[in-house]
């Protein structure tokens, strides 16, 4: 008699629990800051840092291993508990992508600064930027604040939506929570400041790596979806690949530029931040600079994008486990 294969990694369970997770993520709110297990997370990585900080690249590399071995093991954990069938690999994936997906409250909190830009509300504005990033709101008037809302949407699309789906499609419960974790130390611990710049770099640089197609892909949909927010692909696409190496980052600057042309806006500049740190940013896009109306458009990419991922993501898991199981099946000679 012939034994039966197991379960494909992957596969119809995995591909509709993304799908359900990015659903989730728009229609169940997210539990209260301090009991999200992102968090829970924070919580853990701040306590070890202050236990294991040294002015040491090595130590840095032990650190971000350790912070980020509670995340693989639940991740492992939930992964066994989905090879009972196609309906608990669904359920897990599920709950483990809206746990990590953060789309829905990356556009709400730009759809909050739209409407305090547009209501001329510069001190509303500025007390909202904090809830997207991190610079020094004070001395910022509307454009600029629009600017920070619409560069900070468009990186973090890539980090805490499209990344993760990615992940999950490759590798499930476990690379998508690894993912989260890493790129939550790069936010923690990821800065070039006096007390980061060599502790932080081994989290820097592995958030770098598995961010790097994960950025390209929401570029290339930014550009792809460019007619929902009134753009066009061609140009989105040409500024794109024009501007997109004049950032910073390795992969920041495919996401920045890629809603610069879709928008038809102008990013880039001069930032300031907490403590007097300066970065100068090349010029992203040919437009003016933003205003109000493209933060909410910005925001309604950031839904766009994250959704079309999640779908590709589902479409790839399944394909990926039907491979897994015809190859499956030819070692053991079964037609």
């Amino acid at each position: 008699m012939r034994r039966e294969l197991p379960p494909p990694l992957g596969g119809p369970g995995r591909g509709l629990g993304l799908v359900a997770g990015v659903v989730a993520d728009r229609l169940v709110p997210d539990p209260p800051d301090a009991r999200h297990p992102v968090a829970w997370f924070g919580r853990w990585a701040g306590w070890l840092e202050r236990r294991m900080w040294a002015d040491s690249r090595a130590r840095g590399a032990a650190y971000c291993l350790v912070s980020c071995a509670p995340a693989a093991a639940a991740g492992l954990a939930l992964e066994a508990l989905g090879r009972r069938g196609v309906l608990a690999r669904a359920a897990v994936t599920g709950l483990a992508t809206w746990t990590v997906v953060g789309a829905d409250s990356l556009a709400r909190e730009g759809r909050t600064m739209a409407e305090r830009l547009e209501d001329d509300d510069l001190a509303g504005a500025r007390a909202q930027l904090p809830h997207l990033c991190g610079r020094l709101a004070s001395a910022l008037d509307g454009p600029e604040l629009a600017r920070a809302a619409v560069e900070s949407m468009a990186e973090n699309t890539a980090d805490s939506a499209v990344a993760s789906l990615f992940w999950g499609a490759v590798g499930g419960v476990p690379a998508m929570f690894v993912h989260r974790a890493v790129n939550t130390l790069d936010a923690m611990v990821g800065h070039r400041d006096e007390r980061h710049a060599r502790f932080g770099t081994a989290s820097a640089r592995l958030d770098d790596a598995l961010d790097l197609v994960p950025a390209r892909l929401t570029g290339a949909l930014a550009c792809l979806l460019a007619p929902a927010v009134g753009g066009d692909p061609r140009r989105a696409g040409r500024i794109m690949v024009r501007d997109a190496s004049d950032h910073p980052s390795p992969n920041g600057g495919w996401c920045e530029a890629a809603w610069a042309g879709a928008l038809g806006v102008r990013l880039g500049g001069r930032n300031v931040y907490p403590g007097g740190r300066v970065e100068h940013r090349g010029l992203l896009g040919d437009g003016p600079r933003p205003d109000g109306a493209a933060v909410r458009a910005a925001a309604r990419l950031v839904h766009l994008v994250s959704g079309t991922a999640g779908a590709l993501a589902g479409l790839g898991a399944v394909a990926s486990g039907r491979t897994r199981r015809r190859r499956a099946r030819h070692r053991k000679g079964q037609p």
